[in-house]
């Protein structure tokens, strides 16, 4: 697949992905997960879609948060995790209130991190957002995964185009090998592959 540029963004936003987009077979993404090093995007677990995003950051009322669903979602990845023994060495959050929630549900705490925050909840360009999470994202991993939980609008200026929320649901996840200087996508793997397997 080869990322298509997005106006405005960095150069390296627009390189090619070099991958195939799409979900991964359940036993590869599995294989691909527990051989470690990788960068895993997490978007945050299932919402309450009855509730409305204020854009008020650090107001918990004001924001879409888990619904009971999407609560046990995020536990059930976590489990999910440890029962296929996938290495995690780092997780990373966004500061909305649903990502944050998922991060500690699954894998007890997270290292809250600004570029992984929502299009519509930044303080600054979002576009400048989705270029530092790109540059994590093509940051090695020693020892096993990083996971950073964010959301989808930034996933799709990663990637260079829009997603959908079939192409990307709430749970599901975007597998990057790093390089040190740029990433490779490997394809997304929903949370139902891991958590059913």
């Amino acid at each position: 697949m080869r990322r298509r540029a997005l106006l405005a963004l960095p150069a390296f936003l627009s390189q090619p992905a070099r991958a195939q987009s799409g979900f991964l077979p359940t036993e590869e993404g599995v294989a691909l997960l527990r051989g470690g090093g990788l960068n895993l995007y997490l978007r945050h677990a299932i919402t309450d879609r009855s509730q409305s995003d204020t854009g008020r950051r650090g107001d918990r009322s004001g924001q879409r948060n888990l619904s009971a669903e999407g609560r046990a979602q995020a536990a059930a990845l976590g489990a999910a995790f440890r029962r296929h023994r996938i290495p995690v060495t780092e997780v990373l959050s966004s500061e909305v209130f649903r990502a944050r929630d998922t991060a500690e549900l699954a894998f007890g705490a997270a290292r809250v991190i600004p570029a992984l925050i929502a299009d519509d909840y930044t303080p600054g360009d979002a576009r400048a957002d989705a270029a530092e999470v790109s540059r994590l994202l093509s940051q090695t991993v020693p020892g096993g995964n990083r996971v950073l939980v964010g959301h989808i609008v930034p996933m799709g200026m990663i990637l260079g185009r829009s997603l959908s929320q079939a192409e990307f649901p709430e749970g599901a996840m975007g597998l990057f090998r790093p390089s040190g200087t740029d990433w490779r996508f490997l394809g997304f793997l929903a949370a139902q592959q891991l958590i059913g397997s």
